[in-house]
Order: structure tokens, then sequence, then C-alpha cells
């Protein structure tokens, strides 16, 4: 039961993307770029002002390191989804386009399957049980959505980043900032992932693609841009 409110909330999200996707496709996609841009960004910014800090005026901010961390995972996480929306992950594709079309699709479709399984089974460790598991007994078998409850609940620290001393005073907040909030991105990513797998594998299902992976697609590109420089 602990782990209910997190799972539901984590599918109203999914369901919210898939209905807002579907009436506004273009600003759907608008928001994940920016969102991307807007990590990438903030790691460059703070990892310059570090340096330059470090360097030039023998200071720096102690949380520099933490955070860029954080945000790495961030984009890692949500990038992870959104390669695959986009068909952006290289992949080996020469044996299975030697396959007859009914087969190479059948082995694409299963690919997709498996990393729809592949988020599902660290999203949520229930399928451990099989195994002999407890997974209401341990967090550290209960998967990504355990892992993150169990932070949310004890409310444990970062060890080097800490909230601004106004937003302290503000809010009564404790002085680090609490492991869940940097961890947030750890459920919903890999719910991200599993769904734009299964959409993935349903959008092959129905033709409109050919694989997750971009592998033969990706020397096509190249191949058609290499003069676009010259251009």
């Amino acid at each position: 039961m602990a782990l209910l409110w997190p799972i539901t909330i984590l599918l109203v999200i999914i369901g919210l993307l898939f209905a807002a996707e579907r009436r506004w496709p273009e600003k759907v996609n608008r928001i994940e770029e920016n969102f991307i841009a807007v990590l990438m960004a903030l790691i460059t910014i703070v990892s310059f002002v570090q340096v330059i800090a470090r360097y030039g005026f023998n200071t720096g901010w102690s949380g520099a390191l933490e955070f860029t961390r954080i945000l790495f995972a961030w984009l890692i996480l949500f990038g992870m989804s959104f390669g695959i929306k986009h068909g952006m992950h290289l992949g080996v594709d020469a044996f299975i386009r030697l396959l007859p079309r009914p087969l190479f699709r059948g082995v694409a479709i299963f690919g997709a399957f498996c990393a729809f399984l592949y988020a599902f089974m660290l999203l949520h460790a229930g399928w451990l049980v099989l195994f002999g598991a407890d997974v209401n007994a341990n967090w550290r078998q209960s998967g990504a959505i355990g892992y993150w409850t169990f932070m949310y609940d004890r409310g444990t620290g970062l060890d080097d980043l800490r909230w601004p001393e106004f937003i302290q005073a503000m809010t009564g907040t404790q002085e680090r900032v609490q492991r869940w909030i940097a961890y947030l991105m750890l459920p919903v990513g890999l719910s991200l992932l599993a769904f734009r797998s299964l959409q993935g594998m349903f959008d092959i299902i129905a033709g409109h693609r050919d694989l997750l992976i971009a592998g033969h697609e990706a020397e096509e590109l190249v191949a058609e841009n290499k003069d676009i420089l010259k251009d």
C-alpha cells in the first residue's frame, strides 16, 4: 500500500502526457526539447562559473559538483525516453535487416517490448517475489519507486547541496536539500522510458516506424547531409 500513491501519480502523469501529445504534439515536443536544453545549459553555466571562481578567486560553491551530477543524471534519465521517441538511440541492425520482412518486424516488436520490460523491471521490483524476495520488507528490493518512496518518507538530505538561507527562513525546511527531490527523475524517467517503449512497439505494429533505434537510417542521414556545410 505504501507504493500505491506514487504509482498512481506516475500513471496520471503518463495519462496526461498521452492526452496532451495527441492534442498538441508539437507543443509537447517543444517542451521536452526545452527541458533538455535547460538542463544542459545549467550544467554548462554552473561548471563554467565554478571553474572561474575556483581558479580565479580561490572560492566556489561547495554544492556545485553534486548539483551538476544530479542534473546530468536527470539529463540521462529524461533523455532515454526522448531518444526512443525520436529514434535517436544508435543500434546495430545489419543482421536483422537481412531477415525476411515478417521476421524483421517480429524482431523489432520484440526489441521494443524488451526495452519496456527493462524499464518496468527497474521501476517496480514486484517480479522479485518470483525468486522468494519480500519487496515490502526491504526497500533495496523494491525498485525505483520503492527507493524514491523510502527517501521521501525519511526526508534524508543530500551530502553537499543546501537550501539558501532565505528559503530555510521562509519555509522552516531542513538545511540540506532532500534526496527525494534530487531522485524524483528516477521513477519519472523510467516511467517515461516504459511509456515511450510501449508507444514505439505499437507504432511498429501499426507500421509507422521500423525500429526503436537509429541504425541503417543513421547511415542514410549521414550520406544525405555530408555536404550540407559546403552549401
